[in-house]
């Protein structure tokens, strides 16, 4: 009982330790941001508006021209149905699930449940989580649902997409158009933001301004991942009350989206359940000041300015809205919570320039590169030692560890309520990942080779070290989070899983789990290397 006691405490000490490390410089700034900004309007409420204000209308077009509301009348009525019960069908198949994140450099259960779905082989990664995206059927790709019910949740959820993209272009279209024959194309055509980086603008023809304009706008609208958002206020014990303009409770805080292509839109569907109940009904009759809080709204305000009033607006079911251009950039915006249960589909252009299948498994052939086996006898040895190569293996090893596996493995199984489809490419990478564990245990074996001279071997280990500090501190911290109250309270398909582990001593694997000891010794080889030199 004693030893379990100290492991816990350790494990205790551990985590804060570990906490503060990644409370990044980023964090800490804008955390110092905010506590000023909360500072300086000290006990005043800011102004907002909502479209019952006269002034609504002027100040959306003035300060946030870039928000576009599609009103749920305008949506075609298929869209509607086939969104709608494939919502709840994901709903009831227990699909959404609250994500274990980072903030502040401390685990939190996001109060909104979430599921990803996109194209097959992405991820979307925020508040230093990465999220799998469950695939929604893909020509050439073969995804085996749980159930076909899911199967069609997720195809309307790709339907939802191809429409918004449409609609998307078309908005941003026409806009452009707009502002064209406002400003001039040949004189003053630089000064569009939505068209300032497009090469269209230095042609001087009208038909390939056109063209270059509807590719680079084409980029910014092709969603390839919907992040699905279900929440009912009604059964949150509690909700933050919104800080700066006393908007309500807030069921997401302010923030910019993160992991996004630069300047592209983001897109919403929402949902909220039109049965309110009658705790709602009851709050509707309140005659208050600013917004209803029996409705759903999206609050958005500039960042960091108190100058400017923020909008809160209202969001009837299958309302759509757009943030264009760089107004996810210049703007924050909050999820403002009502009385219903809601749904939203919120379609993003991820930057998935690292965040894909095919790219984690050409990391993982460049690695293999440096290995090589006999053929006869079996035995591995490494291609090359020189450091451009030890640096590069050994950075895909901890990116594969860190980024990939224990990201997947974190967040349990439940991915497999959907769809079986990522166990797959785990399995591959988890090999993959293997083989490098091997020839980290190689290059090891090498440095103490007798033929070597010191100053190739300590040029070896200060290339390695720096990555075994990190893959040890790494390993501890997911352990950590693995083992903390937060995680063992989640359902038990859902409780974060440390995996890769083993235990010391295992014969299937290289090297141990602790790499205390091998850093030590090499520390000490360095130590006394530099101890040589100054006697």
């Amino acid at each position: 009982m004693l030893g379990r006691s100290w492991r816990v405490f350790k494990l205790t000490v551990i985590g804060q330790e570990l906490r503060m490390k990644r409370f990044s410089k980023y964090d800490k700034a804008k955390e110092i941001k905010r506590q000023k900004l909360l500072k300086e309007i000290e006990n005043r409420k800011l102004p907002y508006l909502t479209p019952k204000d006269m002034q609504f209308e002027q100040l959306s077009k003035a300060k946030y021209p870039k928000l576009y509301l599609r009103q749920a009348s305008c949506v075609p009525q298929e869209i509607h149905q086939k969104v709608q019960q494939g919502l709840t069908t994901l709903r009831d198949y227990e699909c959404f699930a609250q994500d274990l994140v980072q903030m502040k450099g401390r685990d939190v259960l996001t109060p909104v449940y979430r599921l990803l779905v996109g194209e097959p082989g992405y991820t979307y990664r925020y508040l230093d989580t990465r999220l799998f995206a469950v695939p929604w059927p893909s020509h050439g790709v073969e995804v085996k649902y749980s159930s076909d019910e899911i199967g069609k949740a997720c195809q309307a959820i790709k339907d939802l997409n191809e429409y918004l993209h449409v609609e998307a272009m078309k908005i941003l279209l026409d806009r452009c158009s707009a502002e064209i024959k406002e400003i001039g194309f040949v004189e003053k055509a630089a000064t569009s933001t939505l068209i300032e980086d497009s090469e269209s603008v230095k042609d001087g023809t009208y038909h390939n301004k056109q063209s270059n304009l509807s590719a680079v706008l084409k980029d910014r609208t092709s969603f390839n991942v919907a992040l699905l958002n279900y929440m009912d206020p009604l059964r949150m014990k509690y909700l933050k009350e919104e800080p700066y303009f006393e908007m309500g409770k807030m069921a997401v805080s302010w923030h910019h989206d993160e992991n996004l292509v630069e300047r592209s839109t983001v897109a919403v569907y929402s949902y909220s359940c039109d049965d309110l109940g009658p705790a709602a009904d009851e709050s509707n009759k309140k005659s208050i000041e600013g917004r209803d809080p029996a409705l759903w709204h999206v609050g958005l305000k500039i960042a960091w300015d108190i100058a400017t009033p923020g909008l809160a607006l209202p969001l009837d079911p299958g309302d759509c809205y757009f943030m264009l251009d760089d107004l996810n950039m210049t703007h924050q915006h909050c999820v403002l919570s009502g009385m219903q249960p809601r749904f939203s589909s919120t379609h993003r252009v991820a930057e998935c320039s690292h965040g894909t299948l095919d790219y984690i498994f050409g990391r993982c052939d460049v690695a293999m590169k440096n290995l090589q086996k006999d053929p006869l006898l079996g035995i591995s040895s490494l291609t090359s030692l020189e450091l451009a190569f030890v640096r590069q293996t050994e950075e895909i090893h901890n990116e594969v560890e860190f980024e990939w596996l224990r990201q997947f493995w974190f967040q349990g199984k439940r991915s497999a309520k959907e769809s079986d489809w990522w166990f797959g490419p785990m399995a591959v990478l988890e090999n993959s990942w293997r083989e490098m564990e091997q020839m980290t245990k190689l290059l090891l074996c090498e440095i103490n080779k007798a033929e070597w001279s010191l100053e190739k071997k300590h040029q070896i280990i200060r290339c390695l070290l720096p990555f075994l500090e990190e893959r040890q501190e790494l390993r501890k911290s997911w352990m950590v989070r693995c083992q903390s109250r937060l995680a063992n309270n989640l359902p038990l398909d859902e409780q974060p899983e440390c995996r890769p582990h083993w235990c010391d001593g295992d014969p299937d694997m290289p090297l141990p789990f602790d790499l205390e000891d091998i850093i030590s010794l090499l520390r000490n080889q360095l130590m006394s290397a530099e101890e040589d030199g100054r006697s």
